[in-house]
């Protein structure tokens, strides 16, 4: 086997979602109607039968595993959590307006982190390394199809590093439930330790232009 296909899904509707709050790794379960919803697309179909399912270890992520691929255990990977906002986390925009900080942080200052947050760099480094480890072992051990099921922060930064072809971070985020499936070729992978962004998923007809 020469490639292997992963699929990036984000995690359905979480509670705070809706408000706007900032929700990294603050546990937000699914809501009743994120619940329906990919009830809803998991019947509509699209979604690739799968191997193997990883995904984050915070509860909404897992329980998107649990809805789309209840056939599978899944497989916790605690460095696909999503990006922790220290003071800003489960907090919205309007309760952060006093704080000065966060005006230039929003407007994408360089430099600029919330108090107590997890560093770009640091954010960075946890998924790369984690996701090269992944697909060596996907291509080591020959698993046709595997699933993370993870954030869409996550997604829009892997997919930012990884994919082919190369796109703008925030043109890679995707709604919730919804994601991109990857094709690792070894040939590639040994090259460059990149993917070929091969549809979006759930696939019905549409393909990555």
């Amino acid at each position: 086997m020469a490639a292997v296909y992963l699929t990036l899904l984000r995690h359905g509707i979480c509670e705070g979602e809706s408000e706007g709050r900032f929700i990294g790794q603050t546990e937000a379960p699914l809501t009743a109607q994120g619940k329906q919803e990919l009830k809803a697309m998991a019947l509509a179909g699209g979604y690739p039968a799968a191997d193997a399912v990883f995904c984050s270890p915070l509860l909404r992520c897992k329980e998107t595993a649990a809805i789309l691929y209840p056939q599978l255990n899944s497989i916790e990977l605690p460095d696909f959590r999503e990006y922790f906002f220290g003071e800003y986390e489960n907090k919205t925009p309007a309760e952060l307006q006093k704080h000065e900080l966060f005006h230039s942080w929003i407007s994408g200052a360089p430099g600029v982190t919330p108090p107590f947050a997890e560093s770009l760099t640091d954010f960075s480094a946890r998924l790369t390394n984690t996701f090269a480890l992944l697909i060596q072992g996907l291509l080591k051990t020959k698993t046709p199809h595997s699933v993370l099921i993870t954030h869409g922060g996550v997604i829009m930064a892997l997919m930012h590093r990884f994919a082919l072809p190369e796109a703008q971070m925030h043109e890679w985020a995707c709604m919730p439930g919804t994601g991109y499936t990857l094709r690792a070729d070894l040939r590639l992978w040994m090259q460059g330790q990149k993917c070929e962004a091969v549809s979006i998923a759930p696939e019905r007809g549409a393909s990555i232009a």
